[in-house]
């Protein structure tokens, strides 16, 4: 007997917005990630909201300081697939070598954010483009955002 299965199809949601690829821009792309996935109904201070700015403020800060080239901006984007994955994207406009995150050094001031990401996300990594490179995080959901 020959028997299919039926796997659910998957709903993809998506946010973008193009920012500012100077110092200011990275800080509005951390409240607009908080701002949307409120209106998806995962609120402010949640575990979902919490662990997506904080991933969203390490690539964000990394493309306006090492990412940057005049005149081009950076790009948020934020899937959410159901039934249980975020994906957070910073895209920006240089290639180069691929983030990675640094050996701990507890004496070192900086060099921690992506260790950070590592700690957040089911799973990060570093895509090419056509120009430039996407930073991704995928967090875990838990199901359906509760009913608003």
């Amino acid at each position: 007997m020959n028997q299919q299965i039926s796997t659910p199809p998957t709903t993809l949601t998506v946010f973008r917005q193009l920012l500012s690829a100077t110092p200011r821009g990275a800080r509005p792309a951390r409240r607009l990630a908080v701002y949307q996935l409120d209106a998806w109904g995962y609120p402010h201070g949640s575990d979902v909201s919490e662990a997506a700015a904080h991933i969203v403020a390490e690539p964000a800060a990394n493309a306006v300081t090492h990412g940057r080239v005049p005149g081009r901006d950076f790009e948020l984007r934020l899937i959410r697939r159901e039934p249980d994955t975020l994906r957070v994207e910073v895209a920006d406009a240089r290639g180069g070598p691929e983030p990675r995150a640094k050996p701990l050094d507890p004496q070192a001031e900086s060099g921690h954010g992506l260790r950070l990401v590592e700690a957040l996300a089911a799973r990060w990594g570093v895509a090419e483009r056509a120009v430039g490179k996407t930073v991704w995080a995928e967090v875990r959901t838990g199901g359906r955002p509760p009913a608003t």
